[in-house]
């Protein structure tokens, strides 16, 4: 079974290739879920959870036990990252898409494994999450669009790539309010995407220094490519044969 569908800015691709159950009904609640989540805590969406909570309109006590969640995770990667990872930004208001992402796909993947799916491969905008496998992830080379670096061999994990090349200098290191420096993309396979997403962003804030500390996190791997067209990779990198 496959579907594809346009939520949350960008193209959600679910394939499932084993399990039991209702599949299709479960694929409709991942969908529904991702375009809940999109309506919830968008910061694009005035009406948005996330938006009124950055007016100032919803007060701490007010907030849904999700949104509790999402905003722990980001003063956790805060606290971590000493301020690099920031989803207050000045200027930019309250923004926590960079935990949202990676949180909610691997809460759709829940659903899935609840519903009787083995093996799936949910890919969120290139960040991916699978159950079974292995499953083949390519991951793009960050300066020519038709190439990969390389292609990492995936069972039960999840890999998201942080990088410059399809929005440009979009993130920003909390510590100065500037693009991050030091790095053109950075690949974080961990065992969920809630993990794998985060890891990745605040490494890519955290420039030169994030590829050791994101090797550092419990789980986790890393390949990364620098200014200077360095490679950095962890041993444990789980890279296809052949």
């Amino acid at each position: 079974m496959r579907r594809v569908e346009h939520v949350m800015g960008f193209p959600v691709s679910l394939r499932i290739d084993d399990g039991e159950g209702d599949l299709g009904t479960a694929a409709d609640r991942v969908f529904a879920w991702l375009r809940q989540v999109d309506a919830r805590f968008s910061p694009f969406r005035p009406g948005s959870e996330v938006s009124r909570y950055g007016r100032r309109e919803l007060a701490d006590d007010e907030l849904s036990a999700d949104l509790k969640e999402v905003l722990g995770l980001c003063e956790r990667y805060r606290a971590e990252t000493g301020g690099a990872f920031d989803a207050r930004l000045p200027g930019r208001g309250l923004d926590p898409c960079a935990v949202v992402k990676g949180w909610s796909v691997q809460r759709a993947a829940g659903l899935l494994a609840a519903a009787g799916a083995r093996r799936f491969c949910l890919n969120a905008g290139g960040d991916v999450v699978v159950s079974g496998g292995p499953w083949r992830v390519g991951i793009r080379h960050p300066e020519q669009a038709d190439r990969v670096c390389v292609v990492l061999a995936v069972t039960d994990a999840a890999v998201a790539t942080s990088g410059r090349y399809e929005r440009g200098d979009h993130i920003l290191d909390g510590r100065t309010g500037r693009p991050a420096t030091g790095l053109l993309s950075l690949t974080v396979v961990a065992p969920t995407l809630t993990e794998a997403d985060a890891t990745a962003t605040a490494a890519f804030a955290l420039g030169a220094d994030g590829p050791a500390w994101a090797a550092a996190r419990p789980g986790c791997e890393v390949f990364a490519v620098d200014t200077a067209r360095r490679v950095v990779r962890t041993p444990g990198l789980p890279v296809a044969a052949g």
